[in-house]
Parts: structure tokens; sequence; C-alpha cells
């Protein structure tokens, strides 16, 4: 195992952000991303917990904010729907020198909380 990263958002708070920067949707997250969540009634709890996944990617790698772009790294679905992750660009060249060759990954949200959970192998 070469990291492990998890991270917790806190639902209002993120809604608020948004709502604040309309601009920081696209921003964050790719085209898929935001198709995948436009269905939903409410897709914030379903984007602060890819944004969750972003941060926890970097802690699984030891790096801090800023040490890639936003759209290096995506939450995708495997054909089970269960989640996985798209890591490209610099986090991609950041995780091959960790020597990662391998991603978990486990998505949650209530009324209150998004949290990922990233395991770099």
């Amino acid at each position: 195992m070469i990291g492990i990263g998890v991270d917790a958002i806190e639902i209002d708070r993120f809604r608020r952000s948004l709502q604040r920067t309309p601009t920081m949707r696209e921003r964050l997250f790719t085209a898929d991303e935001l198709e995948y969540v436009a269905s939903k009634i409410d897709p914030v709890p379903s984007l602060a917990v890819r944004f969750a996944a972003r941060e926890a990617v970097m802690k699984a790698l030891g790096v801090g904010l800023g040490a890639f772009g936003f759209h290096d790294v995506s939450v995708t679905r495997i054909d089970s729907g269960a989640p996985s992750l798209r890591v490209s660009a610099r986090a991609a060249e950041l995780a091959r020198d960790a020597g990662v060759t391998r991603w978990h990954v486990s998505l949650t949200h209530s009324d209150l909380l998004a949290i990922a959970y990233v395991i770099a192998e």
C-alpha cells in the first residue's frame, strides 16, 4: 500500500460555495461528472463526494492542494455501478512516481456530510 486518504465535506457549506461561485462547477468537475449528476433532484451531495474524492487522492499521494488540477482526478462508475477513479495528467505522473498501480475508492454521503475514502496501492 502506498497511501490512504479520507476527506469529509459539509454538504451545506459546499452548497453555499457553489451558489456564491456558479463557475466553480466547471472548474472542479469534468463534463462526465456534471452529466452524471444532472438528472439528480439535488446534485450537490454527489458533487461534494466527488470533490472529497479529489482531496482524498491528494492525501493518499501525500501531496497538498494544488499539486494537480481538479480535472486530473474524476469519479466514474464501472459496469456494476461501483465508483472508480480516473487519474490523468499531473495526478497520474505523481501516482506513477509514487509507485501506484491501482486505486480503491469508497464514497458515501448523508444529508450533512460527504465522505470519500481512497487507497493507493
